[in-house]
């Protein structure tokens, strides 16, 4: 974390930059919950041990949880997915400038 980050701007970056713990959220994004099985069918190339890692740290976050239909999002999380909603859009765009780039 550098001097310019608050300590918990660094705790959440840190808990995201993590391997597959922004797919895992972004899987859930829908509001309907996964079985394990399909959550790790979602997300893609997860394994069973790290699925299961990313779902530990994220529901010590507060951001996941289970109930009867399987996995989904707490209200944070879905708070949390709803502000990364604006990376589409921004990813086409990056996408485009940067095949311009490659050319």
């Amino acid at each position: 974390m550098n001097g310019k980050e608050s300590p918990a701007m660094g705790q959440l970056l840190g808990l995201l930059e993590a391997r597959y713990a922004m797919r895992v959220l972004w899987a859930l994004k829908d509001g309907h919950g996964q079985t394990f099985r399909l959550l790790q069918d979602s997300v893609g190339g997860i394994t069973p041990n790290t699925l299961n890692t990313r779902i530990k740290e994220l529901r010590e976050a507060g951001l996941l949880t289970h109930v009867n239909e399987g996995y989904c999002l707490t209200p944070v999380g879905a708070e949390l997915v709803k502000r990364l909603g604006d990376l589409p859009p921004f990813a086409a765009k990056w996408a485009t400038g940067l095949s311009k780039l490659v050319k």
